[in-house]
């Protein structure tokens, strides 16, 4: 079965991945900062208050979240994350993106070779139906195709 969603375009492109999904909000610090410090090839979740996605690697994955959270370095971590390539296949937002999440996915996406559409305000139906392992693929105008 598959189902779709529309959101907003935040930065362009196309991919197909697994899900991981996070109900909570994404710290990004917290979430990569162990994995850009120390080299976690597998970028795991070092987020301990995240129990959805805590020690999950999130290298690669379709990441599914609400909103992120945290410190006002969020954007340069995501940046970072790109720049090592270390970041998610995509990043899918059920509320708008907030100004720091965008500035990183944007200043990634125009300063690095690292490709990761990021789409915003598919609404709280995307998370309520989206699970861990299923296919999601991005369009380039920000439909989100879910096979379960």
């Amino acid at each position: 079965m598959t189902k779709t969603f529309q959101g907003r375009v935040v930065t362009p492109g196309t991919v197909t991945a697994e899900a991981l999904v996070s109900h909570g909000g994404f710290n990004t610090l917290a979430s990569y900062q162990m994995a850009l410090m120390f080299g976690d090839k597998q970028v795991k979740c070092g987020d301990q208050n995240n129990a959805d996605l805590y020690k999950k690697p999130m290298i690669g994955k379709a990441l599914c979240l609400p909103e992120t959270i945290g410190s006002t370095t969020g954007g340069m971590v995501l940046y970072t994350a790109c720049a090592m390539g270390k970041q998610p296949a995509c990043m899918l937002f059920s509320k708008p993106i907030d100004s720091l999440a965008a500035s990183g996915a944007i200043l990634a996406a125009n300063w690095t070779d690292a490709k990761m559409p990021v789409v915003d305000s598919l609404g709280e139906e995307f998370l309520a139906y989206v699970k861990d392992g299923m296919k999601l693929t991005v369009g380039e105008n920000g439909l989100v195709t879910a096979e379960s």
